[in-house]
C-alpha cells in the first residue's frame, strides 16, 4: 500500500493516464495526482461525485474529433449520422426520466442552461425573481455581477428567519409586487424540499414563467425522491454530475410551446457545435438513472446525509433549518465556534483529508470569501459505497478536527483514519 492506496489501484491510475504520458508526462503526472487525490480523501462537497467508467470512456471518445452545429437531422456539417445518433439518445432519454416535453441536451453546464432560458424568453430589462444567494440560491438566479443580475432587474426572495425555510408569503408578496417576467426556484445550499407545485401557483397568479433549476436535486428527481417540477414549471434546468453522477454538463428542458426558442436561444444564440463527448457522456449516465438501483442510491444519499446531520446534531452542532431533506446540510458555525469562519475550517478539514466547502448561511454577516457556514453533500461518498455506519464515523471526524481547533496531532490521526476508509471503499 502506497499512502493509502493498494498497488493495483495504483497500477490502474498509471495505466489510466499511459497514452497521456507518452506525448506529456509533466500533464500525466498532474492527471494521475487528481486521481490519487480524490482516491485518497473523502469529498463532501455536495456539487460534486464520481462518474462511472462508463460516462467517463464516453467523455473520451470519438466524437470529440466531431463538429455537430445544429440539432439531429438539422445540422451544418456532413458525416453527422452517429452525432445525430447519440444526441437524439440522450434527449429521448432525457425527456423520459425528467418527464418533460422538450430537451436540449447542448448546454457546456447548468449555467449556460439556465442562460438559454432567459435568452430564450427575456429581453434586457426584463424582472426576474430568484433565491438570494446569501440565502442559498445560486449566481444565475440573479446575482449582481453575474449576467442574471447585470443584464436582467433582478429581485430576490429568501428564507424566513425564524424557521430557515423558503418564505412563500414573501415570495407571492414579491412576485404580485414585481410581475416579474420569469421566476426562477432551486437552490444550490438549501437542505429543505423545494414546493415546485407552490411555486407554480405563484407564477399562474402574477402571469410569470417558472423556471426550476434542479442542478444539485436532479438525481433524487429522477429517483422519485424529491416532487417533479415538470408539471409545474415551463423551464426546468439542471446540470449533470451531481446527484445525477453524470458528465460536467448541462441540459435545458421546456414544455412544447418554448422549444423552438429554446433551441435557438442554445444554437446559434450561446453556443456553436456541441460537446458531443459530453452529449455521449449524457446519455450513458441517464440510461443508468434509470436503472431500478439507481433509486436505491438516491436513497443511500439521503440515508447518509441524515446519519450525517444526527451525528453532527448530536454533538451540538447547529444545523441551518434544524436538519435535511436531501443530499446536502449546512452547519452554521457560529454556534460552537463563534471565531471561526468557513475558510480556516475547511482548510483544517482538508489537512485530515477530509474536503468540504465554506458557505454563507442565511443572515451572514461575514463576507462570502470567509462565511460562516460549511456545506457537506453526500452524493460522493455513497458512491463509494460508504452507509450510514461510516457516515456517522466521519461526522465524528469531522468533530475532532473543528473542536481542536485544527491541532496538527488530531489532523494527523484523522487524516490516517480517513486514509483507511478511503482504502477499504475506493472508488469505483
Amino acid at each position: 500500500m502506497s499512502d493509502g492506496i493498494s498497488p493495483s489501484l495504483a497500477e490502474w491510475i498509471a495505466a489510466w493516464t499511459d497514452e497521456v504520458g507518452k506525448v506529456d508526462p509533466l500533464a500525466a503526472e498532474i492527471l494521475q495526482a487528481e486521481e490519487l487525490r480524490e482516491q485518497k480523501t473523502l469529498n463532501l462537497i455536495a456539487s460534486e461525485n464520481y462518474a462511472s467508467r462508463a460516462v467517463r470512456q464516453a467523455t473520451a471518445s470519438a466524437l470529440t474529433n466531431k463538429y455537430a452545429e445544429g440539432l439531429p437531422g438539422k445540422r451544418f456539417y456532413h458525416g453527422c449520422e452517429c452525432a445525430d445518433n447519440i444526441e437524439q439518445l440522450a434527449i429521448d432519454r432525457a425527456k423520459k426520466v425528467f418527464g418533460t416535453e422538450h430537451a436540449n441536451v447542448q448546454p457546456h453546464a447548468g449555467s449556460q442552461a439556465n442562460m438559454a432560458v432567459y435568452f430564450a424568453v427575456l429581453k434586457p430589462g426584463d424582472t426576474i425573481l430568484g433565491m438570494n444567494m446569501s440565502h442559498g440560491g445560486h449566481l444565475t438566479h440573479g446575482l449582481k455581477v453575474n449576467f442574471s443580475g447585470s443584464v436582467y432587474r433582478a429581485i430576490h426572495y429568501g428564507l424566513n428567519r425564524q424557521s430557515e425555510r423558503i418564505d412563500m408569503e414573501q415570495v407571492r408578496q414579491l412576485a404580485l409586487k414585481h410581475r416579474p417576467k420569469l421566476i426562477v426556484c432551486g437552490a444550490s445550499a438549501y437542505p429543505r424540499e423545494i414546493d415546485f407545485a407552490a411555486f407554480g401557483r405563484i407564477a399562474q397568479e402574477c402571469g410569470a414563467m417558472l423556471m426550476a433549476d434542479i442542478a444539485h436535486i436532479a438525481g433524487l428527481v429522477v429517483a422519485g425522491l424529491h416532487n417533479s417540477p415538470a408539471q409545474a414549471a415551463d423551464f426546468v434546468t439542471t446540470t449533470t454530475h451531481k446527484t445525477l453522477r453524470g458528465p460536467r454538463s448541462g441540459i435545458a428542458m421546456c414544455k412544447a410551446q418554448y422549444a423552438k426558442v429554446l433551441d435557438s436561444a442554445v444554437f446559434p444564440g450561446l453556443q456553436g457545435g456541441p460537446l458531443l463527448q459530453q452529449v455521449a457522456a449524457k446519455a450513458v449516465a441517464l440510461v443508468e438513472a434509470s436503472q431500478p438501483e439507481f433509486k436505491q442510491y438516491g436513497q443511500a444519499i439521503i440515508d447518509n446525509s441524515h446519519a450525517l446531520a444526527d451525528e453532527l446534531l448530536g454533538r451540538g452542532y447547529r444545523l441551518v433549518s434544524g436538519g435535511t431533506d436531501n443530499h446536502l446540510l449546512l452547519i452554521d458555525l457560529r454556534g460552537n465556534y463563534p471565531e471561526l469562519n468557513g475558510q480556516q475550517a475547511a482548510t483544517w478539514l482538508e489537512s485530515a483529508q477530509i474536503i468540504v466547502n465554506k458557505n454563507a448561511i442565511p443572515f451572514d454577516q461575514r463576507p462570502a470569501t470567509k462565511a460562516s457556514g460549511l456545506r457537506l453533500g453526500t452524493p460522493a461518498i455513497t458512491t463509494r459505497g460508504l452507509g450510514p455506519n461510516e457516515t456517522k464515523v466521519l461526522g465524528g471526524w469531522i468533530d475532532e478536527v473543528l473542536s481542536s481547533k485544527g491541532a496538527e496531532s488530531v489532523c494527523r490521526r484523522v487524516k490516517g483514519r480517513v486514509l483507511e476508509m478511503c482504502e477499504a471503499f475506493p472508488i469505483p
